[in-house]
């Protein structure tokens, strides 16, 4: 369960990864376990080390971030933990980048982050990855132009990574874990040095959206607050400057927000703008934006085509479609218990509960349709007993008193118009629009 959720939360919103891109000619094929001496090693950490300094001296951010990769599956990580083991004097050799830019100290713990990944001790990796992650971003505080941007995103993503890691490896260990908590904090800092005016500042949404991401994960999403009023209020932001990949992760971070938050509207807003411009190759993607999509909409009262659900495989969403198109209660019922888990782990389990007033209202709906064309005279008028009688149709058993409570709430949303008599037992509807908009929009329910 763990491992699937995994892989679909790290493939999210098409941005966590680029291909990675190295002009490094002495790579070769870093497949498989690599045997060499000591004197092999040594020169193959130092080809490392001069790969390093020429990116940073010809100012190559690309190949500095394919360099610094940790995790991804053609980065250098197996390579540089293999010299580590067997060259002399490593520090000695991975020192000599100061002499182009004082981050001997960086790359040496960089370095030690590699190793340790590929011992499979997330921890360590992680500690010496932070104290690395820190010096890289002080020195580039003091580089007046963007062009590290991507080196610095890529240290950032392999950070909450290994927080992750980490922090599943202190649980296993009967730890209490903090390393995703100190990833977010790091982040932060890292927001702060890119939010202000300048070049610098167009990489401060991927920053944002692996802040959200990190929130999400700790389950403290009203962190996210303060750094999106930064993104939507500071004026030196033009949010369509951003890359459209940030872009689509940042309004469907905030959308599921506003979901949470029970403000459809803005989050039908912020989704739809994700759904739009997020590339419709990207399948993955497009099913998670549509994750939180589909019971949006549905709470706006417009049903999915089936065949959109199937395409996109959310085959969890079927039935309850189909119980909101027949006003099935039981449907929905059943829909909701099939799937809890699920519902639950995505947050929208509640959203979904709450449409069984709709469902109620298309069944009314349903019931004024027949009794209108059997006394389009009193079809305004539909008895207690009639709703109760269609109810147990549905194996639903509900006596007077309550389906009147369900009819009071209807009105009350204005989701009919009218009122019932509490002495005749009757429910009587308006004959000008007793079906109203749902939320100010035309809609099929």
């Amino acid at each position: 369960m763990w491992a699937r959720e995994r892989e679909e939360r790290e493939r999210e919103m098409a941005l966590d990864r680029r291909d990675s891109v190295s002009s490094a000619p002495w790579r070769g094929n870093a497949a498989g376990s690599l045997f060499f001496g000591a004197a092999e090693a040594s020169r193959k950490l130092a080809e490392y080390v001069n790969s390093v300094i020429e990116a940073l001296s010809t100012q190559n951010g690309r190949t500095l971030a394919s360099l610094l990769a940790i995790s991804s599956a053609n980065s250098f990580c197996e390579l540089v933990a293999s010299a580590l083991e067997l060259a002399k004097e490593p520090i000695k050799i991975l020192k000599q980048v100061d002499k182009h830019a004082p981050l001997g100290d960086m790359l040496s713990n960089h370095t030690k982050c590699m190793h340790s990944y590929q011992q499979r001790r997330y921890v360590e990796a992680f500690n010496a990855l932070e104290k690395s992650a820190n010096m890289f971003l002080q020195e580039f505080r003091s580089w007046e132009s963007a062009w590290a941007m991507e080196a610095l995103h890529t240290i950032v993503y392999e950070l909450r990574t290994l927080a992750q890691m980490a922090d599943r490896e202190m649980v296993a260990n009967g730890k209490i874990p903090d390393k995703l908590k100190g990833a977010g904090s790091f982040l932060m800092k890292v927001f702060g040095a890119l939010a202000g005016k300048g070049p610098k500042r167009v990489g401060a949404l991927y920053v944002t959206c692996q802040l959200f991401k990190v929130y999400f994960k700790l389950g403290t999403v009203h962190l996210c607050r303060s750094v999106i009023r930064s993104i939507e209020t500071a004026r030196v932001f033009d949010f369509e400057e951003f890359p459209a990949r940030d872009r689509v992760t940042y309004m469907y971070y905030t959308g599921r927000l506003e979901v949470f938050n029970d403000n459809f509207m803005g989050a039908e807003k912020k989704l739809m703008y994700a759904l739009r411009h997020c590339h419709s190759s990207k399948r993955t993607n497009v099913r998670m934006i549509l994750k939180y999509l589909v019971p949006v909409k549905l709470s706006l009262g417009t049903l999915p085509k089936e065949w959109l659900l199937q395409k996109y495989n959310l085959r969890e969403y079927l039935n309850v479609v189909r119980a909101l198109r027949r006003g099935d209660i039981k449907l929905l019922r059943h829909a909701l218990h099939a799937n809890e888990d699920g519902f639950l782990r995505s947050g929208v389990y509640l959203v979904l509960e709450k449409l069984e007033q709709q469902v109620y209202r298309r069944l009314m709906k349903k019931i004024h349709i027949i009794q209108k064309l059997k006394d389009p005279a009193r079809a305004h008028q539909i008895k207690m007993e009639v709703i109760v009688k269609a109810l147990s149709w549905l194996d639903i058993n509900m006596d007077v008193e309550e389906v009147e409570c369900i009819m009071a709430i209807l009105i009350h949303k204005n989701y009919i118009k009218g009122y019932f008599s509490h002495k005749s037992k009757v429910v009587v509807l308006s004959k000008q629009d007793p079906f109203p908009k749902l939320n100010g929009r035309a809609n099929i329910l």
